[in-house]
């Protein structure tokens, strides 16, 4: 007997919003059963309807400065947590603008540095998707010149360090501290091997 998969009816918008929205998923379950789902999205359209899974909304920087040889990690205060957690720079992509481009933009803005090649490019990638169908693309890439905050916004609170191996291990294993899922295997990798990252890959 063939199997029955879950399906996606329709998607209500809930609220009206520039970067992110609220929806309401009706969907039937694997016994035909309708049900509802809330989700945010980046999307006025969310992915699950118009299935546009091959553009990331957003771009991480794992920035690696050749000069100091130290990867570069931020602590950033986010709302959502009322706190200060640890990633890395980060932003979503502008209309009309490449992964590539957005990853200097937004490298620059939030730590001054500037960005030299990528060494890696990763798809699209999903973190919490029991809440949101924002995707992100991890873009590996080498950096150099001098910390800066003067690209920072008034709603941005950036601190930028350098971090080495040893360093990268120690934070990582702080059980005080909030860290950016994506962020922290990261940087976990970064302490266990050290900058090993593959070709550039997209």
């Amino acid at each position: 007997m063939e199997e029955t998969r879950m399906q996606i009816i329709k998607a209500e918008k809930l609220t009206d919003y520039h970067h992110l929205n609220l929806f309401s998923i009706s969907y039937l379950d694997r016994n035909r059963n309708s049900r509802i789902w809330h989700i945010a999205s980046r999307q006025q359209v969310p992915k699950c309807i118009s299935r546009q899974f091959r553009i990331p909304d957003g771009v991480i920087i794992v920035p690696y400065h050749v000069e100091v040889q130290k990867m570069i990690v931020i602590r950033e205060f986010r709302v959502a947590l009322g706190d200060y957690k640890y990633g890395f720079p980060a932003g979503l992509i502008d209309e009309g603008e490449t992964i590539e481009e957005t990853g200097i933009r937004e490298l620059k803005e939030e730590t001054g540095l500037e960005l030299i090649r990528y060494t890696r490019i990763s798809p699209p990638v999903f973190s919490s998707t029991g809440m949101t169908d924002e995707s992100v693309s991890m873009a590996y890439a080498e950096c150099r010149g001098e910390i800066s905050r003067e690209g920072n916004s008034s709603a941005e609170d950036i601190e930028t360090f350098f971090v080495s191996r040893e360093e990268a291990g120690l934070l990582c294993s702080d059980p005080n501290l909030k860290f950016d899922a994506k962020a922290w295997l990261a940087l976990s990798s970064f302490a266990e091997a050290g900058w090993t990252v593959g070709p550039l890959a997209r």
